[in-house]
């Protein structure tokens, strides 16, 4: 796999389609068609389409049980497409016949060629908010973003822990499962205090923001 996280993300030896305008905005150069967030574009220079993307009746169904996965928009036409999503950073990767597994808020823009879905966290019930996340499959770009720089942890090194909603991505080859801290009333994550993790074992990476992502402002009543 190749990415700018990994610093071996080299333009000049991939395929064309995706790249960074600066660290807060990806370029797409269309005809190809690309698959991107909901209210994710902020200029484009062409003509293109933009239509609701469901992925088809089971990934709707697993995005009404589950509440992962953002809303997908499907791009077609010709010119340059720019996105970005609340000024988050953009890290770019490059899959070759491999997997990425995202958290699907933190999922910007895909080829189409990728195949994508959404699973489970082993170990986690159905009722574990956040413990659903997107798998994309396949060869092509993928990007994704982070609320902050982030840190690039080597699972193969030692067992790795992350809280649910900092995980950003990792290895589709790591096992994957839930970590309970003993100490139940523990508040050794950034948010709800449950001492519940991701756990992470194997030959792989996990990429890890800085923060839970951008609060949801709630409505007023």
């Amino acid at each position: 796999m190749r990415g700018s996280v990994f610093g071996n993300l080299d333009p000049r030896q991939l395929p064309p389609g995706f790249a960074l305008e600066n660290a807060k905005m990806l370029r797409v150069q269309l005809p190809d068609d690309v698959l991107a967030k909901q209210g994710s574009m902020v200029a484009f220079q062409g003509e293109m389409d933009f239509d609701y993307e469901g992925g088809g009746l089971g990934k709707l169904l697993k995005k009404a049980v589950t509440g992962e996965g953002a809303s997908l928009m499907r791009v077609r036409g010709q010119g340059l497409l720019y996105l970005a999503d609340n000024a988050d950073d953009i890290h770019l990767f490059y899959l070759e016949n491999e997997g990425i597994t995202v958290n699907g808020r933190n999922l910007l823009a895909f080829q189409p060629q990728l195949s994508w879905d959404i699973k489970r966290v082993q170990g986690a019930g159905v009722a574990a908010g956040g413990l659903f996340n997107t798998t994309v499959t396949g060869t092509g770009w993928v990007a994704v973003t982070t609320h902050g720089t982030p840190v690039l942890l080597d699972a193969s090194r030692m067992p790795t822990y992350a809280d649910g909603q900092s995980a950003v991505c990792w290895s589709t080859s790591l096992q994957v499962g839930i970590n309970r801290t003993v100490k139940m009333g523990a508040l050794i994550g950034r948010g709800s205090g449950e001492a519940m993790q991701l756990a992470f074992r194997g030959q792989g990476f996990v990429l890890v923001q800085a923060s839970e992502g951008p609060p949801v402002v709630k409505a007023s009543a």
